[in-house]
């Protein structure tokens, strides 16, 4: 999906609305990871991919042919330039607010993980044959897999 615009101020101005919208969003979905709340930013996640995919493609197209918005005036371009930098700063914001949700998660996931193999560890330490003498070790065929890239 590509903006339609009429001419290079109406494609700064499209820009603009769509960059500020993003921000907003991004901000929303950050701050609910910082507060440890990730199902806030699920209701924002399918409009905040849509509005980054026009986002993105925009951005190629006039990578590609800056003259797309070579003729809007300067005093709008500048516009378009600080709402961008604010965008990549909640961005940056994001970024690292999801790193951290990881390494909690991933931690969490571990220290699960180590706890259910240590009491499979003592239980089969444990074992004991019918007639009270200690058997040999015995294996359930279950396992953990950890994944460290998850």
């Amino acid at each position: 999906m590509a903006l339609a615009a009429e001419n290079a101020a109406d494609r700064v101005d499209q820009l603009i609305i769509l960059t500020e919208r993003l921000t907003k969003l991004v901000a929303i979905q950050a701050q609910a990871f910082e507060q440890h709340r990730p199902q806030d930013a699920a209701p924002l996640v399918d409009e905040t991919a849509r509005l980054a995919n026009v986002y993105r493609h925009e951005s190629a197209r006039i990578r590609a042919r800056p003259e797309l918005i070579a003729g809007a005036p300067m005093v709008e371009r500048q516009r378009l330039t600080r709402a961008t930098e604010a965008f990549d700063a909640v961005l940056a914001r994001q970024a690292r607010a999801l790193n951290a949700a990881k390494t909690v998660t991933e931690g969490l996931v571990r220290a699960i993980a180590e706890e259910v193999a240590a009491q499979r560890e003592k239980g089969a330490a444990d074992a004991y044959g019918p007639s009270g003498e200690r058997t040999a070790k015995r294996t359930d065929g279950s396992a953990i897999t950890l994944n460290k890239r998850a």
